[in-house]
């Protein structure tokens, strides 16, 4: 009975116990530069980081972003300028698509396969398509790693090699790989035009790359240069290649994929007109060739013809080339009482740390930890209170009596 008794009061201490902060003041220079010391790196988290760094007192909104790209200049096909019939491309023959979205693909190099028509032809020689005799040939077999549909026989492809015929957009494609040089390497001097709009619209904020006070005759002429014209819309696209790192003529060989970045990240609490973009590039593709499989950047189109007689032909390209990603980012961040105070008050409760801190040392390290643990923590008890009543009732008898006896005298 007694020890359940025991138990329940002191379940009820431990519940409805009031506990009430004590001031006690110790004479330690340790504990004291301790206690200053978490206080100064608060302080310097919440001017530095959360303040300075983090911005923490502004709200912010993510940009929206529309581009427009346009392509110019021309080139003769490498080695036909002194030939007969010199193979002359302009825009519209290299730039894919023609429309000029924020990704579009300049044709460096290429496999050019003519005069391609409706027929029967051998396949190209390889494993699944050498054959003996027309029985290893399955009629009607669609080949999907083939060029076309199996006839059911067996052909010569050489005077040494037979393969199964196909009915296919003959002759066939031989790929053998693109040549060794870039056959538009002039292509490393087409110039790109980049417009770009942005807008925050939680603050109502537009912007364009093409600034103010730029006009049609600087556009003529300014190239862009990250040290002398930063800001110039007009872009050199071996300059582009460069700057990512990369060779121009060797990357237009087998081709890539290379990123413009557009960084729109601004502070609109300073004035608008220091909201400019940053540009940068960077290769987008693994070109390691010790490890990757089919490196580069390469599709196929066609262009179709039809004779007066109507017979329809095509001439198949096999295009390599770079294309380039134009990929717009940005924060924009303004003064806002609501996440100032948000963020002022969550760090501000790191001050309540800095007691615990500078107790844990004062009770850990400290020579006298068992003094300040002693004064730490006071439990009163009911006995304590009716010796404190018995004291001032003995000073009041005190008091009493030593009346008396001055009266007496």
């Amino acid at each position: 009975m007694g020890a359940a008794k025991s138990s329940c009061q002191g379940f009820l201490h431990y519940a409805f116990d009031y506990e009430t902060p004590k001031t006690l003041v110790v004479p330690s220079i340790a504990a004291g530069v301790v206690f200053r010391f978490t206080q100064l790196l608060i302080l310097l988290y919440l001017v530095g980081y959360v303040c300075i760094v983090q911005k923490a007192y502004q709200d912010t909104d993510s940009v929206v972003s529309t581009v427009t790209t346009k392509v110019k200049g021309y080139a003769v096909i490498k080695g036909s300028a002194n030939t007969s019939s010199p193979q002359f491309r302009d825009v519209a023959d290299y730039v894919i698509p023609p429309q000029g979205d924020k990704s579009f693909f300049v044709v460096t190099n290429m496999i050019v396969t003519t005069n391609q028509k409706v027929s029967h032809c051998p396949e190209i020689p390889k494993p699944s398509t050498l054959c003996n005799q027309d029985s290893q040939c399955t009629t009607g077999l669609e080949d999907l790693r083939g060029n076309g549909v199996r006839t059911g026989r067996c052909v010569n492809y050489s005077d040494t090699v037979q393969t199964c015929q196909v009915l296919s957009w003959c002759p066939l494609e031989e790929d053998t790989g693109p040549n060794k040089e870039a056959l538009i390497d002039a292509a490393e001097n087409f110039t790109l035009l980049i417009k770009n709009s942005v807008t925050y619209p939680k603050f109502n904020f537009h912007r364009r790359n093409i600034m103010p006070h730029i006009n049609s005759s600087y556009l003529k002429t300014c190239v862009f240069n990250s040290s002398t014209d930063p800001h110039c819309p007009i872009f050199r696209l071996k300059q582009i290649v460069s700057d990512a790192g990369e060779e121009f003529q060797v990357m237009a060989v087998e081709g890539g994929v290379l990123g413009i970045l557009i960084d729109w990240t601004c502070d609109l609490d300073l004035w608008a007109s220091q909201c400019l973009p940053k540009y940068s590039f960077r290769r987008l593709d693994d070109n390691n060739k010790s490890h990757v499989l089919a490196p580069g950047y390469n599709f196929r189109f066609a262009k179709y013809y039809k004779s007066p007689e109507g017979t329809e032909s095509r001439t198949l390209i096999k295009a390599y080339g770079i294309r380039f990603e134009v990929i717009v980012f940005g924060t924009a961040g303004k003064f806002s009482m609501l996440p100032t105070l948000v963020n002022l008050g969550s760090t501000l409760t790191f001050l309540s740390l800095v007691p615990t801190v500078s107790d844990w040392f004062l009770l850990t390290f400290t020579k006298k930890r068992g003094v300040y643990s002693k004064h730490k923590t006071t439990h009163l008890r009911d006995e304590d209170e009716e010796d404190e009543d018995e004291n001032k009732q003995s000073v009041k008898e005190k008091c009493f009596y030593c009346s008396l006896d001055w009266f007496v005298i």
